[in-house]
Order: C-alpha cells, then sequence, then structure tokens
C-alpha cells in the first residue's frame, strides 16, 4: 500500500528510458490508473502540491502525464482559489502542458492579478 499520493504517483508513472521512478520493491498495491485518479479526487491541497512539487519541479518537464498534472492544478484551485502564486503557477504548467490552455492560463493569471490588487487596496 501506498502512504502517501506522491509514493503512488511513482510506483504508476515510471519513466520509460529505464532512469525514473519504478514501482518500490515489495510494493503489492495495484498499480492501475483508476486507483490512482481515485486517491487523486480525494487528496488535500498538501498531498497534492507535494507531489506536484516533488515530481514536477520545473513548470517544462517532470514524471505526471499532462492530463495528470493539469487535474492535480484544477483539484488544488478548487481548494485553494484565492492564493495568487498557485494560480501563477497553475498557469503556467498550464501554458506548458495544455494544447488549448492558453485562454485558461490567461485568467488564472488576471484572477491573480485582481486578487492581488485588492490585498493592496485592503
Amino acid at each position: 500500500m501506498h502512504n502517501t499520493l506522491t509514493e503512488h504517483a511513482r510506483c504508476l508513472y515510471e519513466d520509460a528510458d529505464g532512469d525514473g521512478y519504478r514501482p518500490a520493491p515489495g510494493c503489492t498495491s495495484e498499480h492501475a490508473e483508476f486507483y490512482f485518479v481515485e486517491a487523486l479526487t480525494f487528496a488535500d491541497p498538501d498531498a497534492l502540491l507535494t507531489m506536484l512539487r516533488e515530481l514536477c519541479p520545473d513548470a517544462a518537464d517532470g514524471y505526471l502525464p499532462a492530463r495528470i498534472r493539469n487535474l492535480a492544478y484544477r483539484l488544488v484551485l478548487l481548494q485553494r482559489p484565492d492564493e495568487p502564486a498557485l494560480l501563477r503557477e497553475a498557469a503556467r504548467s498550464l501554458s506548458v502542458h495544455a494544447p488549448d490552455g492558453n485562454a485558461i492560463a490567461a485568467a488564472l493569471e488576471g484572477r491573480a492579478d485582481a486578487l492581488d490588487a485588492a490585498r493592496r487596496t485592503a
């Protein structure tokens, strides 16, 4: 059984070149993606951010598939909608990893700017 979302992701998304993550020795967990997506869906924002930052430390690179990375950011933003730095982080990732994500990324940047402006005037 995986103890963390990050551990589960590492077991599931092994690097095809053989020099990335592999299932932990002796891991008896089921490595079907739908189990991981279920865990991802109900994860708390700290677990999601830990996974994203450990497995995708750079906006343009990482071990997670783009669809999983984008879903994780969406789930974090649903739970933490008013954090400008997080909105910008998600926008950077989306602009790189979503084929039609530029409009959404721009909207996220705009929301972050609006939140920053509101905080400056408060």
